[in-house]
């Protein structure tokens, strides 16, 4: 679903990313951790074309998307769930939600506002509200609501759980399964190894720009020296 090789990203003179490779297969969970400032975030941003990447090759379905556009990327079927949410928050629940819709694919079931709202049920219950009166939580389901409204085939999601109660992390590793139940590609960044350990499939550690190691979500958690070297704080 998801190839990237050789990938490099700078910021103005700052090396940011140095030859990052990754793969995300159909219907898979892959989790990219790393401390902050590992480069998780500018990673995500690269694939969606948010930061340009000076080398390397990133391959979408077989295509390939670097250099092009954001919204030619996003276009492909590949939605991004930014750190920061930027929802909108003069916008209802249901306005942000019309704001990301987009026709579905051929073969690919539409997501509407109902079957969001049975994935998130508390955005459900608030349909009217406007985002600005919406808790950090909820401005999370809601972020994400709004980028399935764009039926993509592949979703990155950038720190979902920060900053959220364990409740609501509980809730939001729960919906991330179901998407992948629905058949959906995720990639993730993170932070939470335990939010990791309970959606991914694989696991790829970035530090200092570059990847680290690479494996099953089971052999990581049974490596207490990889765990201790690279993402103990």
């Amino acid at each position: 679903m998801l190839q990237v090789s050789g990938l490099a990203a700078q910021y103005g003179r700052a090396r940011i990313l140095e030859d990052v490779g990754l793969t995300v297969g159909a219907g898979e969970v892959v989790v990219l951790l790393g401390r902050n400032g590992a480069g998780k975030s500018t990673t995500m941003k690269a694939i969606m074309g948010l930061v340009p990447p000076c080398a390397g090759r990133v391959r979408f379905r077989g295509q390939e998307i670097a250099g092009r556009a954001p919204f030619e990327i996003a276009r492909l079927g590949l939605g991004y769930v930014p750190e920061e949410r930027r929802i909108f928050s003069e916008l209802t629940v249901m306005e942000n939600l019309e704001v990301g819709r987009r026709p579905a694919p051929p073969g690919l079931r539409a997501w509407t506002p109902e079957r969001l709202f049975a994935l998130f049920p508390s955005l459900g219950a608030m349909r009217g509200r406007p985002g600005g009166r919406m808790s950090g939580g909820e401005q999370q389901m809601l972020t994400i609501a709004r980028t399935l409204m764009g039926n993509p085939r592949l979703v990155l999601l950038d720190e979902p759980s920060e900053g959220l109660a364990p409740v609501v992390v509980e809730r939001m590793a729960e919906a991330i399964l179901a998407l992948k139940a629905e058949g959906l590609s995720i990639l993730l960044s993170e932070q939470n190894l335990h939010f990791a350990r309970a959606v991914g499939d694989r696991a790829t550690i970035i530090e200092k720009g570059r990847i680290r190691w690479e494996g099953g979500m089971a052999a990581l958690m049974q490596d207490a020296a990889v765990r201790e070297q690279y993402l103990s704080v």
